[in-house]
């Protein structure tokens, strides 16, 4: 799995609280720290992108 964020992010942290192992905050926008998730992180990616207010978090 890969995920990737949009320029549409709020920076509002969300993502980074639900999976830190995958997202930190950026300058001005959540940035992802991972090429691919790791399986045992996927359950979280997926609770980030679904939590994400902007949906900014593109699962692919």
């Amino acid at each position: 799995m890969k995920v990737r964020i949009e320029n549409t992010c709020t920076a509002c942290g969300l993502c980074v609280d639900a999976c830190p192992d995958i997202f930190e905050m950026g300058s001005d926008i959540a940035q992802v720290i991972v090429s691919e998730v790791p399986p045992e992180f996927e359950d979280a990616a997926l609770l980030a992108a679904d939590e994400c207010p902007v949906e900014a978090i593109i699962i692919e």
